[in-house]
This record gives C-alpha cells, structure tokens and sequence, in this order.
C-alpha cells in the first residue's frame, strides 16, 4: 500500500480506500462488511468512508457493527461521514448546513457508527442558503469538542472553498482541509480545472470517489445492465443513463483494448489512472464481495505502468468525448 499526506495536514491516508455508497447495507449485510473491511485493513487500507444519508443511515450502522467487531486500534485506522442531506424530512432536517443541522448530525452520526469521534467530516454539499461563515464556525466548534479531528467539503464550488478557507484564517478557526469529488477517466474537469488553485495555492488534499465510473469502467455495462449491478437497483434509476450512454460504451471498448495491450484490466487502469494525479490524496474504491475489495487492491501492483506515455495515450482516446461527457 501507498500513503500521502491529507493535503497539508500531517494526517497520511492510504492511497487506495474502501467506501460504503451503495453497497453497505442495500448490498452488503453486517457480517460481509466484516469480510470487506477486514480484506482492506490486510491490504493496507486505513481509510473507510461513510455518510448519514447513505441507505438511511443504516450504513453507518453497518460500518459501526463491523469495526466494533473487528476489534482494531482506533489509531490504526481512519473513519470518516458527511452531513448534508439528512435522513428525516422537516425544516432543517435536510438540504442545510446550518449549526442546527451540523450538530444534530455529528450526534447522530456517532451514535449510529457507536464511536466517539469521526476523523474526517465532510459538508457533504455546498448550501446556498446558510452563510458560510455560520458553517465554519460550527465545524470548528466541532473539532474543538472532539467529535471530529479534521473537515472538509464535497462537491464544493472552489469559490465556496476559497471562502470558507479565508473565514476560518480571519477568525484563527479550524479551516477545511480536504474535498472529496467524483474523480475519473470521464469526469475530470472539476478536479483538474476548477480546482488548480486550491491545490496550488491552499494545498487542499482530495480523497476522491468513483473512480471506476460508479461501475462503467469495469467494462460490465457494455452488454446491458446485469442484474446483479448498482445499475439495477431500486432507487439508482439516475445511474442508468450513464450506463447505457453510446458514446461512453464506446470509449470503454476502446480503454479496454489498450488495456489489454498493456496487460493490466480495465479497472487497474481505472484506479491507477486517477491515482496518477499527485492531487489526489486517496481513492476511494467500492464492492459488493470481498473478492472484489482483494481484485481493487491488486491496481498497485500495475502502478508503475501507467508511464507519461500511456497516460497521454488515454488522453488521446478520450479527447473527442470530454466535452460531451462533462455537460
């Protein structure tokens, strides 16, 4: 396993990370998360993401369940939530970030995952309608009081960023240190262009999601949509587009034979090529089965193959299909 930095902080995080989106509880049960968890850890993973509206916050349960199960030392490992949509419906219960909102969901999020302290949390969007100044300060009462150790954003206009970074140093508060985007081979504009600065300027650190296209660049959608997929599950009916969209079928045909040419899969290339970036801090991966969890880790023996060369080639493949699949 690799590490880096979180950014600026002194915080390392595994460059490869295992995530619960989708899977934990609506495809995995209490006792294979174990599995799941337990075949990261061995890999050298130390990073788990969570949310409170993942499946209801029944995931963080499910995560909760597995670490209390597994025994770890809290030091060995990192966990992390995000607060945003809420998982109750009612004026600010969700859609906010209000200090209400925050509070109310660390507490909840803690309770749920039966741990004392989160290390990363994450403002899981940006919220228009609360200043940001009334967000910094009550994630930075947050640290303060030892439910989380570090926070940041997701999915965050930079200018947002930017602002809330530029708060928190006037009022010598604990600033956000990390984003957490999409990030792959078909959608890279965001992490490449709009937020060069925040990485050159402020040294934000990005623990990335979907690398593999939320399951397109797996190659397993180029004959339809199997039954055992993300794809077809109930309430997952926005992904369906993006799975049976000609022109991304298309370059995922072609990203697979140069894979093979290089003899690596299509997913190896995938995760290396996001972890290529020098701004991505980790990657956060996704499975269903613990077979799964062991195949994602196996990307870095193939770390070095992705040369300047190859990566310019992936480029080339893809340079008449950005515009069409970023808008």
């Amino acid at each position: 396993m690799k590490y880096r930095f979180l950014g600026k902080t002194g915080l390392q995080v595994s460059v490869l990370s295992l995530g619960s989106w989708v899977t934990f509880h609506t495809q995995v049960g209490n006792e294979s998360a174990v599995d799941c968890m337990a075949a990261a850890y061995d890999a050298g993973v130390n990073f788990f993401d969570n949310a409170e509206v993942y499946a209801g916050g029944k995931s963080e349960e499910v995560m909760g369940y597995a670490l209390k199960k597994l025994g770890w030392r809290r030091g060995s490992y990192l966990v992390s939530t995000k607060i945003y949509f809420g998982i109750n419906e009612g004026i600010n219960e969700q859609n906010t970030l209000n200090r209400k909102r925050l509070i109310e969901g660390i507490n909840g999020s803690l309770k749920r995952l039966d741990m004392d302290y989160v290390d990363l949390l994450y403002c899981h969007r940006a919220d228009r309608t609360t200043p940001i100044e009334e967000t910094v300060w009550a994630m930075h009462n947050i640290i303060e009081w030892g439910k989380a150790l570090y926070w940041g954003t997701s999915e965050w206009p930079a200018a947002d960023i930017i602002a809330a970074i530029e708060i928190a140093e006037k009022h010598h508060l604990h600033k956000p240190v990390v984003e957490q985007p999409q990030y792959n081979i078909f959608w890279r504009d965001r992490m490449e262009k709009e937020y060069a600065r925040l990485f050159a300027d402020y040294g934000y650190g990005t623990t990335i999601f979907s690398p593999l296209g939320a399951g397109l660049l797996t190659g397993k959608y180029q004959n339809g949509i199997p039954a055992d997929s993300r794809g077809a599950l109930k309430g997952y009916e926005w992904l369906r587009g993006k799975f049976t969209d000609q022109v991304a079928l298309k370059k995922v045909q072609e990203l697979g034979n140069f894979a093979r040419e290089l003899g690596i899969s299509l997913p190896h290339l995938a995760i290396n090529w996001c972890i290529k970036n020098p701004n991505v801090s980790s990657a956060i991966t996704g499975a269903s089965r613990v077979e799964q969890v062991r195949e994602n880790m196996k990307a870095l023996d193939f770390y070095d193959r992705l040369t300047p060369d190859v990566m310019a080639h992936i480029d080339e493949i893809m340079s008449d299909t950005q515009k069409d699949l970023n808008n």
